[in-house]
């Protein structure tokens, strides 16, 4: 009998213990586990990244934007609009884009915002967004030294380049006829103004800023510039997607404080001369 009552009180021990452990084991997970949930839901997001905004310019066009030698888009409207950036707080990342097709590319999404000495017109307003105007610009007549050309209207009877697609195709267009033979377009200015110097041409009618950096910095080619008082004066501004109104008013914005706290007028400056406006 005491063997019998001995065996039994120690199978009720071992029960009582082993049912001991396997609580404690089951608590020790609970409390591994419940920190690990509570440390994963009060963990905060990880913050969005910014958005930049890719900017469409034909970098073909100096001063207003062409390349380094290292490849680097430089050029006026390139510090004009990373300084209205700058203000309105966004980032942009600048993409070499041809003139042909540039506009095309805003419509699909592949950019967002596009500055290339873009002339405001209720044409393109159709079809896209302008900002307010940064630059005033009219068109001018490139030809050599020796020409008897004075105006507008000794075009004529001559042959003229210009860049497809501008404000001086259209002009030249008008004068000459769209279709007219003497009428030569190229893909930029600079080849425009390569065709004069090589004779193949008798003018370039082109904007102001790039025919007057052309002959200034080109001094063997023999050119100068010639101004008509015919030519309608014209503004750039920076292009957005049509109804992109929150940049359009961002950028608004931006370009608003660089004129009032003097960035505009030194940017300006430094690629026109102190006396620019």
């Amino acid at each position: 009998m005491r063997s019998t009552a001995l065996s039994s009180l120690t199978r009720r021990f071992v029960l009582t213990a082993g049912a001991v452990c396997v609580a404690g084991l089951l608590a020790a997970c609970s409390k591994t586990d419940t920190p690990a949930a509570a440390t994963a839901a009060s963990a905060p997001p990880a913050p969005a990244a910014a958005k930049v905004y890719v900017v469409g310019t034909d970098a073909v066009y100096a001063p207003f934007e062409s390349q380094n030698d290292k490849g680097e888009i430089i050029g006026f409207d390139i510090d004009m609009l990373q300084a209205v950036a700058d203000k309105a707080g966004i980032q942009v990342k600048f993409v070499n884009t041809p003139w042909e097709g540039m506009f095309n590319t805003l419509g699909q999404g592949d950019r967002d915002i596009l500055v290339s000495a873009i002339t405001i017109t209720d044409e393109r307003k159709q079809s896209m967004d302008f900002t307010d105007p940064y630059f005033d610009a009219r068109q001018l007549i490139a030809v050599p030294k020796d020409s008897k050309v004075t105006r507008f209207d000794d075009l004529k009877p001559l042959r003229v380049a210009v860049q497809t697609g501008t404000t001086g195709d259209e002009a030249v267009s008008k004068l000459l006829g769209k279709t007219s033979t003497k009428l030569k377009r190229f893909e930029s200015t600079p080849l425009a103004l390569k065709e004069l110097e090589s004779g193949g041409v008798d003018a370039v009618v082109a904007d102001n800023g790039v025919v007057a950096h052309y002959v200034a910095n080109n001094t063997a080619a023999g050119f100068k510039a010639i101004s008509d008082a015919s030519f309608v004066p014209e503004q750039y501004g920076f292009v957005v997607k049509k109804g992109n109104a929150e940049l359009l008013a961002a950028l608004n914005k931006g370009l608003a404080a660089i004129k009032a706290d003097g960035t505009y007028d030194q940017i300006q400056a430094r690629y026109f001369g102190a006396a620019a406006k």
